[in-house]
């Protein structure tokens, strides 16, 4: 399989060898000082890009009849743009804020939990998310993620990215608040908890390297090819 990386940071390095452990061939490279390339030579799309090229990496990839699955955060406002440009040009286009094959698992956890939760007295949710100093933006796409299934099933009305020293004390009742650290080389942490005044609950996903990510992302990129639509992971992995 022919694949495009959009974006060639650590990220994209790892991605790369993922796939060619895989047998696959990356036949184009680009960052953001990459000379200019032709889509077109590719099978498949893999963005790991920056927020500011995603979308039109995207856009790129489905104008050319290329499948594109994308990991980058942070462009999500143009997400409704590129579901519609899929559809009109019979694309296919996969998002998934996190492609690690635990963290999809995590949320299916996240989603049962909330729902559970739903039905008691007296508990508060929190998110907090501990990223590499090098992420761009916060809250993760992960953290965000957990938070929208929390407030499918809970009272919750909107999460707030929070400060930690605040520790939620201006918050309102409606609010979910999320904690969002920036520490060394972690490659990602995820705990959600529910607290109340007499116990707390809650779940955790860690990454131990950015290879769960990378397999992941190479995963989805071969499941992609031949088909047309909009997908995520739970596509990809059946759940």
């Amino acid at each position: 399989m022919r694949i495009a990386l959009l974006g060639y940071g650590k990220m994209g390095k790892t991605i790369e060898k993922i796939a060619e452990k895989r047998g696959h061939q990356i036949v184009i490279r680009a960052d953001k000082d990459t000379e200019p390339y032709h889509i077109g030579d590719a099978e498949v799309a893999i963005d790991f890009s920056v927020p500011d090229s995603a979308f039109d990496n995207i856009i790129n990839c489905i104008e050319h009849g290329v499948p594109v699955v994308s990991g980058t955060t942070g462009w999500l406002e143009k997400y409704d743009e590129v579901v519609d440009l899929c559809k009109k040009k019979e694309g296919a286009f996969l998002y998934a804020s996190n492609f690690s094959v635990g963290v999809n698992i995590f949320f299916k956890l996240n989603e049962y939990l909330a729902q559970l939760i739903s039905k008691a007295e007296g508990y508060h949710a929190s998110i907090t998310e501990v990223h590499h100093i090098h992420k761009l933006d916060a809250p993760s796409g992960t953290a965000i993620s957990l938070a929208e299934q929390i407030l499918s099933k809970t009272h919750y009305k909107k999460w707030t990215l929070t400060d930690d020293t605040v520790q939620g004390k201006d918050l309102s009742g409606d609010d979910l608040p999320i904690y969002a650290k920036r520490e060394g080389e972690v490659p990602g942490i995820h705990d959600v908890r529910y607290k109340s005044e007499f116990d707390q609950i809650s779940i955790r996903h860690e990454a131990d390297s950015r290879e769960g990510f990378a397999l992941g992302a190479v995963i989805a990129a071969e499941w992609i090819v031949g088909k047309t639509g909009v997908f995520n992971m739970n596509d990809v992995l059946d759940i």
